[in-house]
């Protein structure tokens, strides 16, 4: 059974796909141990509550210095022994002493198809705005192993989603978790916990 950490730093859509797949069977062998979030009001937390799966807070802003939060955060993730981290959303510089430790063993969901609209600055709504105001016709998201560049780890998945006339940054976001984020992150999963992609 892979044992599986979650790192959110929002509303935990990525986390809620995660959660489902595991009920519906399309995620097998796998099991959410703990949702760590850098913000004490993520939603993502009380979605893992409501699966009684403990839901914790570790924010720089509790800590002097960074090198004190990333040393909390290892600490964390190492009292839960995980097999594999997951990035859903989590807007905060994963340390390299974490990066090393765990090496091929984090992953990443991007909403681009990468090596469109990634790296430095490029998250969240900023990506989709950087789609539209490119005119690309097609964009979409990413599953990718963590590596310590940004956004530059091998890919593991992608999934295309058509721009559409009219769309803006928001419908687009929208469009783009419903149609491959959701998708993608849980077959990722899948396939790493039952042998089908190399872990570690």
């Amino acid at each position: 059974m892979l044992r599986v950490g979650v790192l959110v730093s929002g509303g935990g859509t990525n986390l809620q796909a995660i959660l489902d797949a595991i009920d519906s069977g399309k995620i097998r062998n796998a099991r959410v141990e703990v949702v760590i979030s850098n913000n004490a009001g993520a939603y993502a937390l009380e979605r893992a509550r409501n699966h009684k799966i403990e839901a914790l807070c570790i924010s720089p802003k509790s800590y002097e210095n960074r090198d004190l939060f990333n040393q909390a955060l290892l600490d964390t993730i190492d009292r839960y022994h995980l097999d594999l981290i997951v990035l859903a959303g989590f807007l905060v510089t994963i340390p390299a002493a974490m990066i090393q430790k765990y090496q091929n063993r984090i992953i990443n969901i991007h909403p681009s198809l990468i090596p469109s609209f990634c790296g430095v600055g490029y998250y969240g709504l900023k990506v989709h705005e950087g789609a539209l105001a490119r005119g690309v016709k097609v964009t979409g998201a990413t599953v990718h192993f963590v590596d310590e560049g940004v956004d530059s780890g091998p890919i593991l998945l992608q999934k295309a989603v058509e721009v559409q006339p009219g769309d803006t940054p928001k419908i687009l976001q929208q469009r783009v978790m419903e149609q491959a984020e959701w998708v993608i992150l849980p077959k990722a999963i899948d396939m790493l916990a039952n042998g089908e992609i190399p872990l570690g």
